[in-house]
């Protein structure tokens, strides 16, 4: 699916959820964190909750510090207006682990983004990070792997 952009607002947030990734892939905690709004919240993969950009920038670069994460591709499936300074971003995304090329489809997941308007830019208010499961549909999980493995071979993605 090709989202189309509308709007300088929908370009901005998917800017926005582009450089959430890229700063995960890069291990940047602190560029993480900066993209959320003081009060924004993530829901990670496993359920973890962060809450604060204070609390988000310390975990993160917990994460950072003990583990070599794998990177994120993603595909962005949706980015539309809840108002005119609220913006609903979904996606799906796979990652490669560290000195590998392919991803793991066990780890496919499902992202929400929130983005709001702070001044003349945007914030993430929250980022959820849905495991992809698709309990008893094993067809829906190949289906999004080779979507996502679409992705990876096409844009060539060079992975840290």
């Amino acid at each position: 699916m090709q989202v189309l952009m509308n709007s300088p607002d929908e370009l901005m947030v998917l800017s926005l959820y582009q450089k959430l990734l890229r700063s995960w892939n890069n291990n940047n905690a602190e560029e993480f964190a900066s993209i959320f709004a003081m009060e924004g919240n993530v829901i990670g993969f496993d359920g973890s909750q962060m809450n604060g950009r204070e609390e988000i920038n310390k975990q993160i670069r917990g994460i950072f510090q003990n583990h070599k994460v794998s990177s994120y591709i993603s595909i962005v499936r949706e980015i539309r207006p809840l108002s005119p300074d609220i913006f609903l971003l979904r996606a799906v995304s796979g990652m490669v682990p560290p000195g590998k090329k392919d991803i793991i489809p066990e780890v496919n997941a499902i992202q929400s983004v929130i983005a709001q308007r702070h001044k003349d830019d945007f914030l993430i208010s929250l980022f959820q990070n849905t495991p992809a499961a698709f309990h008893e549909r094993p067809e829906l999980s190949q289906q999004l792997t080779d979507e996502l493995r679409q992705v990876l071979s096409k844009e060539g993605i060079q992975l840290t």
